[in-house]
């Protein structure tokens, strides 16, 4: 069994993308991938995609977020960034030195957790331990019958995923459950660089509070007005409490299209903000004082200038969240 062992600002630590996003207390902020605007389509065009990344690390972001979206399902209208995210992780992790990366989530119940658990340890590897695994049990019904799978039970195949990942970081691990039954002293290689991968657990995932507090790393939530979501945090740390765990981060997305005026109020747009730089310091800054530990950009339906966009942030806004 692993050490478990605490960083030195108060999370448990894991590895290097995981130690470096998280922060108890503080708000560290992301992109998520592509760092494009595509709001009149599904599929962005992947332009400069590599070397937007490589500029979000230049410019102090802490991490990158790439989606698992199997299928172009035409309801989701979000293709994602269009490649498969351990495939791209891998390419990531040789054009990047430092930037954390992230899979904001890996859908379980579609894909067997043995390859999950070979392709995740591998980024990790090939990252420098900068690998941070987000996992869900998926939303899009269209998805399953694609693969011949149960729409119904992703919630039951999502634990037995998890677990079945978590033991791959053992050596040689004996157990048995819906996916498989390591035996006869195989083991699966490589290791991820400190022990294990920061699982990362999104929304509910099928499964009750309690359950996602037992035995995640951190939770993934989606933005909500500041009283439901002080809520929220105030409940998830009282339960970590409860069951003796360590203290976990959380994370959410947040949608934004940040406009020249910086005195503009906010208003809504899809899963996020149409607002100017003075709006969303505030909107992070309270976060930060609810607990929220890392906030994801995703500029899908920003309309100024990708670039410019990039380094307006770094030059307003990251110098008040590092």
């Amino acid at each position: 069994m692993l050490k478990q062992t605490t960083n030195q600002l108060g999370f448990q630590s894991i590895n290097k993308g995981y130690n470096s996003v998280f922060r108890l207390g503080r708000l560290s902020l992301g992109l998520v991938v592509p760092i494009e605007t595509y709001s009149s389509g599904a599929v962005p065009s992947m332009v400069r995609h590599i070397e937007r990344v490589q500029l979000a690390e230049k410019l102090g972001f802490s991490a990158v977020w790439l989606r698992d979206v199997p299928f172009n399902v035409p309801s989701f209208g979000d293709a994602g960034q269009t490649y498969d995210p351990f495939v791209y992780l891998g390419l990531l992790a040789g054009q990047t030195e430092r930037i954390a990366l992230g899979v904001a989530s890996v859908i379980l119940p579609l894909r067997h957790p043995a390859h999950v658990a070979k392709a995740a340890a591998t980024a990790d590897v090939l990252s420098g331990g900068r690998v941070i695994l987000g996992v869900a049990s998926g939303d899009r019904p269209e998805e399953y019958p694609a693969l011949n799978l149960s729409f119904a039970d992703r919630g039951e195949r999502f634990r037995n995923s998890f677990e079945y990942i978590k033991r791959m970081s053992e050596v040689t691990p004996v157990f048995e459950n819906i996916y498989g039954k390591p035996h006869g002293g195989m083991d699966m290689l490589p290791k991820p660089v400190s022990g294990k991968l920061p699982l990362l657990i999104t929304g509910g995932s099928q499964q009750d509070t309690k359950w996602i507090a037992q035995n995640g790393d951190g939770w993934m939530i989606y933005p909500r007005n500041i009283a439901m979501q002080t809520q929220i945090v105030c409940n998830w740390r009282s339960q970590l409490e409860e069951l003796g765990r360590p203290n976990q981060p959380v994370m959410e997305p947040l949608y934004i299209d940040l406009v020249e005026d910086p005195d503009t109020p906010p208003l809504p747009i899809h899963l996020g903000l149409r607002l100017g730089i003075k709006h969303l310091k505030s909107y992070l800054k309270l976060r930060e004082e609810i607990g929220i530990n890392h906030v994801a950009l995703n500029l899908r339906f920003n309309r100024a200038n990708i670039e410019t966009t990039l380094k307006r942030l770094a030059n307003d806004v990251l110098p008040n969240f590092t």
